[in-house]
């Protein structure tokens, strides 16, 4: 793999200094324009988030149809705005006072980037759903991942990006042609080891829960599903996840936190955000199946972080993050065919 590395080959744990105190940016939660370098998008920004608050109670007290439906178009939409102003009024704040991280905070865009998936999804279903029923499901699969895959990149580009807070390059993606793909294979040779971690982690957890959630892509036992499955599971998923945990929100939290606080933080985002649409028939079963889901999904959230502090490269823990899925779905197709028992 290329790219710049630690010499050192360690990962410091001290935080860099704090930032001056005198030259603090006003946060999103104090509720004053007195001071502020964008108080209009501070404004507006939290009118529409409250506005989206307003109208989520009106959805949940709708009519379930098209009446109820929308409301959370609306909900959906006055909160992406809302967060895309306020992400825009911290980022010039922070600019104003030469921070070390001058963008939106890794949070609030990892919150605009689920919100928007909503949105997004609500934009693309109603046209599908008079198709819906003709639509393959794994199809539907690599719909439903292209979308938020163009979310999450969406939203970089847009808060991040957009703002100057960071590039492309900084995010990891200085490498292309060959060296791309040198770092892509590096990576990927780490999956095998991984996976053997998580097979004694899911032991570990299934031993303690009793219950297994499903897969978010479960096998269908076709050559259909498989190709479909690797386009979207190994790698259009992968390459816009680690844009968003790696790239961005690790990159942002190491400048203002140091490499261990990054790696820790973006990995337990990562394993959260695959924990939303974890359920149960009730609370004690949704726990089981969350803890479950939570706790095998730790060590390759780790071996991302770690990897890509490492080599500084995306190409590098995308490989990693593709060969991971790629392995554990060919191997489910394959048993559910029925070529493996």
């Amino acid at each position: 793999m290329t790219g710049p590395s630690n010499p050192e080959g360690d990962l410091p744990s001290e935080a860099p200094p704090a930032d001056p105190a005198s030259a603090r940016p006003l946060g999103l939660t104090a509720f004053t324009i007195e001071g502020r370098s964008a108080p209009a998008l501070f404004v507006v920004g939290w009118l529409a988030v409250i506005a989206a608050v307003a109208l989520a109670s009106l959805a949940l007290f709708a009519s379930a149809g098209t009446g109820g439906s929308f409301f959370w178009f609306l909900t959906f939409l006055a909160a992406s705005v809302g967060l895309i102003l306020l992400g825009g009024s911290q980022s010039i704040e922070r600019r104003v006072v030469a921070a070390r991280y001058a963008g939106p905070s890794p949070m609030l865009v990892l919150v605009a980037a689920a919100v928007m998936t909503l949105l997004a999804a609500f934009v693309v279903g109603f046209p599908l759903q008079t198709i819906g029923r003709s639509i393959p499901a794994p199809i539907g699969d690599l719909i439903a991942i292209a979308i938020q895959a163009a979310v999450f990149i969406g939203v970089v580009r847009l808060m991040v990006v957009g703002t100057g807070a960071l590039s492309w390059t900084e995010m990891g993606l200085y490498e292309g042609g060959r060296a791309a793909v040198r770092s892509a294979l590096g990576g990927a040779a780490f999956a095998p080891a991984i996976i053997g971690m998580t097979v004694l982690v899911t032991a570990f957890a299934l031993a303690i829960a009793g219950a297994a959630p499903d897969s978010p892509l479960p096998p269908t036992g076709t050559p259909l599903g498989l190709v479909t499955h690797l386009l979207a599971g190994a790698l259009i998923g992968p390459f816009a996840e680690e844009v968003l945990f790696r790239g961005f929100a690790l990159t942002a939290w190491q400048r203002t936190r140091g490499n261990r606080s990054a790696i820790l933080r973006s990995s337990m985002v990562f394993v959260l955000a695959h924990l939303i649409l974890v359920g149960g028939a009730d609370f004690g079963q949704a726990a089981r199946l969350a803890f479950v889901a939570g706790v095998v999904r730790l060590p390759v959230a780790f071996a991302l972080g770690w990897i890509f502090v490492r080599t500084r490269s995306l190409w590098a823990s995308f490989g990693l993050h593709a060969g991971f899925n790629a392995i554990l779905i060919i191997v489910a197709e394959l048993y559910a065919m029925g070529f493996i028992r």
